[in-house]
């Protein structure tokens, strides 16, 4: 079968290795679209695992099944969860499912950006949900996203009365801004460095749209009757947005980091201390916020499909990654690695 490895952002080629066979408990899935994820184009985090072959937004159909597997059959179209949690650590019965053990270790092989991808038992016995008809493969590769995005916003509990500030509006913040609207939040700002991203941001419910040059704390003073954000979300890995994110958040308000600056960065621990600030992070999701982001979906609660730029086939994987890691017009890119 053919597959995209990975070596670096401006090296992955077009290879060929065995099509997995499907053991006992397990199942082959035939990769019909898998969108880029920004983590997979990551190379400080990446290239020390390379060569490897990435994608985890992977959705497909049922081409075989190992023996055991009744719940599944050939020809099913699924969503297939990369990461899943035991739900039986002390972890996951707290709540705290994305860092249980089990969860950090778990995938699919090869990955899915390969024409096909072999289920282990564990990810078919808690990570394999069948896609309704209404839901096509496009929709479904928005599923693991707006998983993660909803976890955070559930860590963070946006309610009518919050200004909701969203640093970064590539597409975790796009996701971020559709879902707050979701939840209810009051007055949503939003930045970016990229002109067109501030457009998009705009469309899909920002009420206040900043560029990342601006003096962000002050801006969201001046648009938000002297006050700072009361939930800040951060959506870009730059130190400097770190630091904006730190410098913009009011009193009694959380910094969710829902992505990570590239180095260490200070924090004002003793003024955040006197004022009640709450810092969070936001990693991955579990089943429950998978099954949420299905059934969002399905009822056409977000307009994800509006986020989607680039339509590619495997053979042109090198492009959609470059595409993603330059970060210029690019929001959603997918790949069919059947194409």
């Amino acid at each position: 079968m053919r597959v995209a490895m990975y070596y670096r952002n401006s090296d992955v080629r077009l290879q060929e290795m065995p099509t997995p066979t499907p053991g006992p408990g397990e199942m082959l899935v035939k990769a019909m679209a898998c969108g880029i994820c920004g983590s997979d184009v990551l190379e400080w985090y990446r290239i020390k695992k390379a060569p490897l072959v990435l994608g985890h937004e992977m959705a497909g159909e049922i081409a075989a099944v190992g023996t055991g597997v009744q719940k599944y059959k050939i020809g099913q179209r699924v969503f297939v969860s990369h990461h899943v949690p035991c739900n039986t650590c002390r972890l996951c019965l707290s709540g705290h499912h994305t860092a249980c053990e089990t969860l950090h270790t778990t995938n699919y092989f090869p990955g899915g950006f390969a024409e096909y991808v072999r289920v282990p038992p564990i990810n078919v016995d808690r990570g394999v949900f069948v896609l309704p008809d209404s839901v096509s493969y496009d929709d479904a590769t928005f599923i693991e996203p707006l998983s993660c995005v909803l976890r955070g916003q559930k860590a963070i509990r946006p309610d009518p009365g919050s200004t909701i500030l969203v640093i970064g509006s590539g597409i975790s913040g796009l996701l971020h801004i559709l879902a707050a609207r979701w939840f209810g939040a009051g007055r949503i700002i939003a930045t970016d460095v990229n002109p067109h991203r501030r457009e998009l941001a705009k469309k899909f419910g920002a009420h206040v749209v900043l560029s990342a040059t601006d003096d962000v704390p002050a801006k969201v003073r001046e648009a938000n009757d002297g006050r700072l954000a009361d939930r800040v979300i951060l959506c870009a890995g730059a130190p400097q947005a770190a630091q904006q994110a730190l410098r913009s958040v009011e009193r009694g308000g959380t910094v969710l980091f829902f992505a990570v600056p590239t180095e260490d960065i200070a924090v004002p621990i003793n003024s955040f201390w006197r004022n009640d600030v709450t810092m969070k992070t936001s990693y991955a999701g579990d089943p429950t916020d998978v099954t949420q982001a299905l059934d969002l979906i399905q009822a056409g609660a977000l307009p994800t499909r509006d986020l989607i730029t680039h339509r590619l086939g495997l053979a042109d994987a090198q492009k959609g990654f470059l595409l993603v890691a330059q970060a210029s017009e690019s929001i959603k890119v997918i790949i069919y690695p059947n194409q």
